[in-house]
């Protein structure tokens, strides 16, 4: 435990600063970009590209995972062989981009800038390349590294977004001729995607030493294996990435014109609010998944399991609870055209919560090599999120995609409790589990119900509220003395 909890401190600071650092890149697009039409634009374009990501990857990082810790031998030829694999289905993907870009575009409704598709395209295959990389620094435990490295990748991006979108703006109002060979004042949105490019070459430039370490004599047979284990995962990944951004592809369908632009923005926007729990989940995921397969082993793995969930619960609620309480706060950081789409902020952590709740549970099916049942139970979300997105977006625009989204998760979290019960048995503290969600239900309830209008006195209450549930945790689950550093201060 003190193991995962290390690595997912360090994970998570590299998640949360970075993510944090790109999402203070949302606050200046509400009030750079011309309006939240615009901002649909890139919330549509990122889902598109979330989408290739996946299907680039086709499932080898937990692949890799797998036989890495299987075959630890071979270690470095495992490494290789995956980082063949990707480098051949990426370089395709580019040359395919490369050539039939244009009708791609169009089909999108991209037609004035083409070159969108393009670079987005050789972006998300060089991704899907670095991908592995990254996964063999989580092998080898270079938490600092990869933390390094990730924040490296999304300050550059920043940077050479202040720089197009802010910078160069004042000097073009001073003097335009300076930067009139290279800027145009009307590209808006291009920067953006110009920005990313930079520092995704940048990250797989200093990726290279590492990729360097990799034995590049390809096992076909093990690599065979790896697709036969992995590809499962792929139809896995497209449901499951499809969960998470099929609202934002589709809503420009169901919702067209310019008013659906807008409401794409607004929700595209909003969501980026509750990224506090995505970053969270994101970080324990990163520590998580290499911990199961090294624990797997061992006798005692079950109990071990079944602690990293509640854990996981437990910091989860917190977090939520926080975000909930101040979510009023956060609006100064967007544009006042964004303000109306917060009221789905707290339906957005909760499905961030079933999330991760299920992604906790999906040992289950990765361990006992059932991957087909991940598919399954992401084709149903699938299912789930479509069809009322399809009902709902139309009708109540993104307030359907809202609860779509969470629907989705609350019901593929549960059936995958029920299947993992019978496959893979572990005896989760369910009673624990029960006595945090209700008390942190009813500590969002009294802040509910108590307020007095008085900002500072609300305010305060909810600090107060918040600290019941902290002292919560420390009597019952982590005592003083277990905290690292300040522990030696208590009994």
């Amino acid at each position: 435990m003190k193991t995962l909890a290390k690595e997912t401190a360090i994970y998570g600071l590299s998640s949360i600063v970075g993510k944090f650092l790109n999402w203070c890149l949302v606050p200046m697009y509400t009030y750079v970009l011309t309006s939240p039409g615009d901002y649909g634009i890139v919330t549509n374009l990122y889902a598109w590209t979330a989408l290739a990501l996946v299907i680039l990857t086709y499932g080898m990082e937990t692949g890799f995972f797998r036989y890495v810790n299987k075959e630890q031998e071979r270690a470095s030829q495992v490494y290789g062989t995956t980082l063949c694999s990707l480098a051949s289905t990426s370089g395709l993907f580019i040359l395919f981009l490369l050539l039939f870009h244009r009708p791609i575009a169009d089909a999108l409704g991209y037609e004035s800038h083409r070159e969108f598709i393009a670079i987005m395209g050789c972006v998300v295959a060089i991704d899907a390349f670095t991908a592995i990389p990254f996964a063999y620094l989580r092998y080898k435990q270079k938490a600092m590294r990869f933390a390094m490295l990730k924040i490296l990748t999304i300050v550059v991006n920043i940077f050479f977004n202040i720089f197009f979108l802010v910078i160069c703006p004042m000097i073009h109002h001073h003097a335009p001729e300076a930067i009139s060979w290279f800027y145009n004042e009307n590209y808006g949105v291009g920067y953006i995607i110009i920005a990313n490019a930079i520092s995704t070459i940048t990250v797989l430039i200093m990726l290279l030493p590492d990729i360097f370490e990799a034995t590049f004599k390809p096992d076909w047979g093990l690599l065979k294996k790896m697709l036969h284990y992995s590809l499962p995962l792929l139809v896995l990944g497209i449901a499951g990435i499809m969960n998470q951004t099929i609202d934002k592809i589709l809503f420009p369908y169901l919702a067209p014109g310019e008013e659906g632009l807008r409401q794409l923005g607004i929700y595209g926007a909003c969501f980026k609010v509750a990224m506090v729990m995505m970053m969270f989940t994101q970080a324990f995921r990163f520590a998580y998944e290499p911990f199961v397969f090294a624990q797997h082993k061992d006798r005692e793995s079950k109990a071990a399991y079944a602690d990293a969930m509640k854990f996981y619960v437990i910091f989860a609620l917190l977090i939520c609870m926080v975000m909930i309480f101040y979510v009023d706060l956060l609006k100064i950081l967007i544009a006042q055209s964004y303000w109306e789409g917060l009221k789905i902020v707290p339906i957005i952590l909760a499905s961030y919560l079933f999330q991760g709740i299920y992604f906790n549970l999906s040992l289950w099916y990765k361990l006992t090599d059932r991957t087909q049942w991940g598919a399954y139970l992401s084709l149903i979300g699938l299912v789930i999120i479509v069809g009322m997105n399809v009902v709902l977006v139309p009708r109540i625009g993104y307030m359907g995609a809202a609860w779509a989204s969470l629907t989705c998760y609350l019901v593929i979290m549960l059936i995958s409790y029920v299947l993992g019960q019978k496959y893979f048995p572990i005896s989760y503290p369910m009673k624990d589990l029960a006595i945090y969600t209700v008390v942190a239900l009813a500590l969002l309830g009294i802040s509910y119900f108590v307020t007095t209008g008085n900002l500072w006195i609300d305010y305060s209450v909810r600090a107060l509220l918040t600290m019941a549930y902290i002292g919560l945790i420390v009597r019952r689950d982590l005592p003083l003395k277990a905290i690292p550093v300040i522990g030696r201060f208590f009994r």
